[in-house]
């Protein structure tokens, strides 16, 4: 009928636009795949980049501080009567053991002059303070880490074991849901390190910053630089979670 060639003749005009923007949507995929790889990397190392530029904008020596990092921990324990918390070097990141009942610095910090030292001195013993009182946050914080232990365990077994059961099974799917169950297994991470940020901040801010404001241990004008520091503290064990989960070697070591 003369009425339908029209139709025909539209259809085939049209024919190479779906063609042309079916490509068109194929070639946005990689471009859209790696702005979503950046925006994953951001997320999972932005936090651990920028609290080491933090620490190592504020790490000069400054040989006006009347002592290092270690020896102002030292102090603070000893005034607080908490002569059996040790302060010790560690190579594994500033932390406070309540185990060993240990204030560990790194080197830099233990025997440096400069405001992250101090800063990062404090903080840690704030988290000796938390213990030695009892406060409960703190042990609740302590409890839920301890469990990450096994969670870790837990998700690198199940990582180890997806090449054998892929070799048995043969499906694809499995596969898949055994990586999903590993990572939100490390997500774990994440998620316990952020519902206990406020033990970090009041080590940071209810318990350091007002000791080092109230002993004059550093001038006025070093205050900001305090702040700084002290918040990247608190968000020190937050920032190591989310790079863990981009860690894929850390997944395959054997604990």
């Amino acid at each position: 009928m003369p009425g339908r060639v029209p139709d025909v003749q539209h259809a085939c005009a049209i024919s190479p636009c779906l063609k042309t923007s079916s490509r068109g949507n194929d070639s946005d995929m990689p471009i859209l795949a790696t702005i979503a790889a950046i925006v994953l990397l951001a997320l999972a190392f932005g936090p651990s980049w920028w609290i080491r530029h933090v620490l190592k904008a504020h790490g000069a020596e400054r040989s006006d501080l009347p002592g290092t990092g270690g020896e102002f921990a030292r102090h603070l324990l000893d005034e607080a009567k908490l002569s059996n918390v040790k302060v010790e070097i560690t190579h594994e990141g500033d932390h406070y053991d309540p185990d060993a009942r240990a204030v560990r610095l790194l080197p830099n910090h233990h025997d440096g002059r400069s405001v992250a030292a101090v800063a990062v001195a404090a903080h840690e013993v704030s988290h000796a303070f938390q213990h030695a009182r009892g406060e409960r946050a703190f042990a609740l914080r302590m409890d839920l880490v301890s469990k990450l232990v096994w969670i870790d365990r837990l998700a690198t077994t199940i990582l180890m074991l997806v090449p054998v059961a892929f070799i048995l099974v043969k499906s694809p799917v499995l596969a898949i849901l055994q990586i999903g169950a590993a990572i939100a297994l490390l997500g774990m991470h994440v998620v316990i390190h952020a519902v206990t940020l406020p033990v970090e901040f009041d080590a940071s801010f209810g318990k350091a910053l007002p000791v080092l404001e109230g002993r004059r241990y550093l001038s006025e004008k070093d205050l900001p630089a305090v702040r700084r520091v002290l918040r990247a503290a608190a968000y020190t064990y937050v920032a190591a979670a989310l790079a863990t989960l981009l860690n894929v070697m850390r997944w395959f070591r054997v604990r």
